[in-house]
């Protein structure tokens, strides 16, 4: 025993020798404890668990500190089938003491087997879901839980007492008494299962029956009464049942109860999984053919318009196709080009593709459309050529024009006015081309569009003379 101020071994006296504290109380809580750890410890010799129990706590209240007294509790406990109240003290006598203590031994003893503590938490899974069939009133499912703890834990003495208390209330009391005796051999004192087993009592052997037998001490019968709801039931003690045919037919009716349990309390329960599983399989391939059907529409809308896609790259294709099936707009094009990119100043040769390329788009394959790409080519081509062309086709219509040759002048200069339709020079000379090669009317036209286009120019002013000349000639 040592001071509880400075740490030091207290002798007989009641102060303390190395500190001079008062420690005569202290004496005496200290032995109070003891006193009652010796007194569970002598309960739990005997199986008188739960007095021990009392014993152990009112022990561990004069001293929270005595290791022994809680190491010994958590054994109670473990032996009683509360493995979690036991672990608890175990616990706290480990943070007490860390060192040289058995409850280190009897923490590993449990945390190190794994399939110990699997077990131990399946007990206490399976109570408390059997307390929960008894608040629904579902006693027979509550039955069937306890006797699953029961064989995990055979020790649980709450597990034995909530069976039997359920065998009591269904008046099945030979059962309910095999349950009781298997509490009082784990804890022999305990007032909850002594109180149970009164009650049974009283219904197997009434005490009237008692009284009598006792008042007129007849000789012992060799019968057994007991009560079965209101019914007293007489069964011969040293009775042989006759073997044979009533053997059999235990064993028939004993089938047919398992039977019916089967059928009754675990099929509507399979069932009723089955049921789940194949609705959650349902669903499953339900939303997998709704993904599916989804993917397919819309793989069939993608088939639909690239199919319609091709059919009008087809049609523009055939468009620019000639009779040998070769892309003679394209081809006309695309030679121009190769022309420039040998001699860009060749001007005459790429000048004689380009016409061969207006003369298709004259014709009736030029009615067609032409691409998007082709079209951009063709105009930024003639923007770079623009100039040299202009210059190319009114130098060679005006050269012919001079020499009155107005066949090959009028289709030189109206290339020269097409590239450049600012150019008021070859539409004039173009339409005195038409009017001296005897076309009036067309060089009419085009000397209304001098004026129209170019007023107050001299090349107006000479177009309106030669305009009035031809309608009075007219």
């Amino acid at each position: 025993m040592i001071c509880y101020k400075c740490g030091c071994r207290l002798s007989e006296h009641d102060f303390c020798t190395g500190c001079g504290a008062d420690v005569s109380l202290y004496k005496r809580i200290l032995v109070m404890s003891n006193r009652f750890y010796n007194d569970g410890l002598e309960k739990a010799t005997v199986r008188d668990l739960s007095g021990a129990i009392v014993s152990l706590r009112q022990s561990l209240k004069f001293n929270k500190n005595n290791i022994d007294a809680r190491n010994l509790l958590g054994l109670v406990y473990f032996e009683m089938g509360e493995v979690v109240s036991a672990l608890g003290e175990w616990v706290i006598s480990k943070n007490l003491r860390p060192k040289k203590n058995i409850a280190d031994d009897y923490i590993d003893m449990i945390q190190t087997n794994q399939a110990r503590l699997d077990t131990i938490n399946q007990t206490i899974k399976k109570y408390n879901q059997a307390l929960l069939y008894c608040y629904q009133d579902s006693q027979d499912l509550a039955v069937i839980q306890l006797k699953k703890v029961l064989s995990y834990n055979p020790k649980y003495v709450r597990a034995h007492q909530l069976l039997a208390l359920l065998y009591i209330v269904a008046e099945e009391w030979e059962k309910a008494h095999r349950e009781l005796e298997k509490c009082c051999k784990i804890d022999t004192n305990n007032t909850t299962t002594l109180r149970y087993m009164k009650e049974v009592e009283h219904m197997m052997m009434p005490e009237e029956a008692v009284k009598n037998t006792s008042k007129k001490k007849m000789p012992r019968e060799n019968v057994v009464r007991y009560q079965s709801g209101n019914e007293t039931i007489i069964q011969p003690v040293n009775m042989k049942e006759t073997k044979g045919v009533s053997t059999l037919l235990n064993l028939g009716i004993g089938v047919l109860i398992g039977v019916a349990i089967a059928c009754f309390l675990i099929l509507p329960g399979q069932i009723r999984n089955a049921k789940a599983n194949i609705n959650k399989e349902l669903r499953a391939v339900s939303e997998n053919s709704d993904a599916k059907t989804a993917t397919i529409d819309e793989l069939e809308q993608k088939v639909q318009k690239l199919t319609d896609e091709n059919a009008e790259l087809s049609d523009e294709l055939s468009s620019y196709q000639g009779t040998d099936g070769t892309l003679k707009a394209t081809d006309g094009l695309m030679m121009a080009v190769d022309a420039y990119l040998k001699n860009p100043d060749d001007i005459q040769t790429i000048a004689v593709y380009l016409e061969a390329l207006d003369e298709e788009e004259n014709g009736e394959e030029g009615s067609q459309e032409k691409t998007k790409s082709f079209t951009a080519l063709y105009d930024d081509f003639i923007e770079l050529l623009g100039e040299k062309l202009v210059n190319y086709y009114y130098n060679a219509g005006y050269a012919s024009y001079r020499a009155d040759d107005y066949e090959a002048a009028i289709p030189n200069l109206a290339r020269a006015y097409q590239y450049d339709n600012t150019n008021g020079d070859a539409l004039y000379h173009l339409a005195n081309s038409y009017r001296r090669s005897g076309d009036d009317d067309k060089a009419k036209e085009l000397y209304a569009e001098v004026i129209d286009n170019f007023p107050n120019t001299e090349i107006a002013n000479r177009s309106e003379t030669y305009l009035a000349e031809i309608n009075n000639a007219d």
